[in-house]
């Protein structure tokens, strides 16, 4: 079964799924809206909330934004090959020291990686610094000011292997579901977990 002898699979610490995307990826009129939605939801669901509403309600929030970054607005700069080969060597700039990233799939204005913090650092501390960064290169270079990245990010705790291959595999499928042409798909797997069976399974 693909799941076994997966390397730095559990062995410190939590692994994540996280999602981080750009500022303007999403128009306002939509953040508005989900803004006045999450108010209704808030009034619908007094406290004590449970943790399960609360997650299947990230969820939701997530499934959502998820379809409105794949529309691909805002500036994009991931679409610039400097860019995006500047974010790919960030995420794995600090690996087995802050953090190891097992995969990554890079889209036009957001980010998917599955990561896991090691040695005690934390997983906002280190994708604040993967995220200023990026930040600070791509505004030099485009010669701008301003927030690259929306301040939060949304992150879960992989629960174990199948969730993990789950993970991975839906990751692996954004960029065709967002059609993007295949030569501007950006993806990636660590060597020894493609080396353990572990890869993007394409349709």
């Amino acid at each position: 079964m693909y799941f076994r002898h997966l390397p730095h699979w559990r062995q410190e610490g939590a692994t994540y799924a996280v999602t981080f995307r750009q500022a303007d990826s999403i128009p306002q009129e939509q953040l508005q809206a989900l803004k006045r939605w999450r108010a209704v939801w808030e009034a619908e669901h007094p406290e004590p909330r449970s943790e399960m509403e609360w997650k299947q309600f990230a969820q939701e929030i997530n499934n959502k934004t998820e379809r409105w970054m794949d529309e691909g607005y805002g500036s994009c700069v991931l679409r610039d090959s400097r860019f995006s080969q500047l974010m790919s060597e960030s995420l794995v700039h600090f690996q087995d020291q802050r953090h190891f990233t097992s995969c990554f799939v890079l889209m036009p204005n957001h980010v998917h990686a599955v990561m896991q913090p090691i040695n005690g650092h934390e997983l906002e501390d280190c994708l604040q610094r993967i995220k200023q960064y990026v930040a600070l290169r791509v505004n030099r270079t485009l010669g701008r000011e301003g927030a690259l990245w929306e301040e939060e990010s949304y992150d879960r705790i992989v629960r174990d292997e199948e969730h993990l291959w789950n993970v991975v595999q839906y990751m692996g499928k954004n960029p065709k579901k967002a059609g993007l042409p295949v030569d501007q798909w950006v993806r990636w797997i660590h060597p020894d977990w493609k080396a353990a069976g572990w890869d993007f399974i394409d349709d």
